[in-house]
């Protein structure tokens, strides 16, 4: 267990100068730069622990962007929101739909909603629950109810969670969601956890937190996904970000594991986000692009880019803003 969550491991510090922090955000995601904020997870330490969830959002192409919370159509349970995983999907009449994984009274459901630019709102549209989805980490969507999710456990009970880590029995997957089929598509992971598509739609990306690798999988027609291959990395890596332009994936990771589930504000859990350059090669470019004992960042969880500009999330109470 110590040497799967880095027990040991200190960071050395990356800094990039043109930074400033943001408060209130934590987890980023990209294309409108969509946030959930106020996850509560067992386990894992709350700085709000009473509030509801809520999504914000960030347009990196303003010259000072903040952030604004999205106003939720009436009728949706608001006092249950608790947002895990987000993503978006754009169809063909421009049609932007938000996927959103909630955890209300630590269920696992998929949010979907409708996103309403003049107001800017979200209709909620659908609440998706399966069988199949037992402890959804983080999604990605490809069509307008369409998804693939991972499951960081096989199972939903606490206990029983608990016991399947410790006895790493590797049994979370992916799963493919539509109106008409429900599938698991890639299993054999110790936690599944952040996950992604690359530009061109044909590579699905899945970070395995506790293993310390991202699997690249191809995706076919039939939406059955085979994998290609394993980078090994020497970090607890959390979501996958895509960026548009370079393909290149950008990752929120946690350099020692052990201090996010044992949580003292003496020696905080520290922060990492990599670029990863043409993991498709023979020899895919890691890259640490910032790192922080935790004195500035904590926890950091994923980490977003566009146009230069990164926006780094984190499991609790604050986001990082810096121009590259």
């Amino acid at each position: 267990v110590e040497n799967r969550l880095k027990a040991s491991r200190e960071v050395e510090s990356v800094d990039l100068p043109n930074c400033h922090l943001i408060k209130g955000i934590a987890f980023v995601f990209n294309i409108f730069h969509c946030f959930g904020k106020g996850l509560k997870f067992p386990g894992l330490h709350s700085f709000a622990p009473d509030k509801p969830g809520g999504i914000l959002m960030m347009d990196l192409k303003e010259e000072k962007p903040r952030a604004r919370e999205l106003r939720i159509s009436r009728g949706f349970d608001l006092a249950s929101f608790n947002p895990h995983g987000i993503s978006t999907f754009i169809d063909n009449d421009d049609t932007v739909y938000l996927f959103v994984v909630n955890h209300p009274e630590f269920k696992n459901t998929v949010e979907i909603f409708k996103f309403e630019e003049a107001e800017n709102s979200l209709l909620h549209l659908k609440t998706v629950k399966h069988e199949l989805l037992p402890s959804v980490n983080d999604i990605t969507a490809v069509g307008p109810a369409h998804f693939y999710a991972t499951n960081d456990h096989y199972f939903s009970d606490p206990f029983l969670k608990y016991l399947e880590t410790y006895l790493n029995l590797h049994w979370a997957n992916v799963v493919y969601y539509s109106p008409n089929e429900v599938k698991v598509v890639a299993e054999g992971f110790d936690s599944a956890n952040g996950i992604n598509i690359s530009p061109d739609n044909k590579y699905i990306y899945v970070a395995d937190v506790l293993a310390h690798e991202i699997h690249v999988l191809e995706k076919h027609p039939n939406m059955n996904l085979t994998q290609l291959k394993v980078l090994e990395l020497d970090t607890l890596v959390d979501n996958l970000s895509i960026d548009p332009s370079s393909g290149d994936i950008w990752v929120g990771c946690h350099p020692n594991g052990q201090k996010l589930f044992v949580y003292d504000p003496n020696n905080p859990p520290s922060s990492e986000v990599l670029r990863i350059q043409n993991i498709l090669s023979e020899k895919p470019t890691v890259t640490t692009v910032y790192a922080n004992n935790g004195s500035v960042l904590q926890g950091s969880s994923v980490a977003s880019v566009y146009d230069g500009k990164l926006l780094i999330g984190t499991l609790y109470h604050r986001a990082l803003y810096c121009e590259l």
